[in-house]
């Protein structure tokens, strides 16, 4: 990325909005870093999540390896930076449902707990996950475990 310039288009990449999961995690208080009511807020969202309900909604979305500044975990859930084009290069809103940036939270607030993976979390989605790659990876230490997920992340 390059510094910003006045004579960036609104379709480049710098000048695309940031969302963090931070933005709406209703675990997070405001100090914390979230931007939404609490009550409109979802719990413990995910990049993933973010990219599947803005990319079903029509937007332009890229996925940066980046961590919120003000996250204090340093966990792979916590990962991740969603870019999304708001406007066109002559200003006017890409979307016209999505006019501003708290009005795509408010969206992200609202669809992500209708996703499939939201719908059966309490059971055992997450654990076999979880156990599956523990007991098939068979080895490799914890921070190469880490570092392979890292890498997992799409990046443009």
């Amino acid at each position: 990325m390059t510094s910003w310039s006045t004579d960036k288009q609104h379709s480049d990449r710098e000048r695309w909005i940031c969302i963090y999961p931070a933005y709406i995690n209703s675990k997070k208080t405001l100090a914390e870093g979230r931007r939404v009511p609490k009550d409109k807020a979802i719990e413990n969202p995910t990049y993933q999540e973010i990219r599947d309900v803005l990319s079903a909604a029509g937007m332009k979305v890229g996925v940066e390896n980046k961590m919120y500044s003000r996250e204090r975990s340093k966990e792979l859930l916590y990962i991740g930076r969603i870019r999304v084009q708001l406007r066109n290069d002559d200003g006017t809103p890409l979307n016209p449902d999505f006019p501003s940036r708290t009005s795509v939270m408010l969206h992200l607030c609202s669809m992500i707990p209708k996703l499939k993976t939201r719908q059966g979390k309490a059971g055992g989605d997450h654990g076999s996950q979880g156990g599956g790659s523990s007991g098939a990876g068979g080895g490799g230490s914890k921070k190469e475990r880490k570092e392979i997920d890292r890498n997992k992340l799409l990046l443009f």
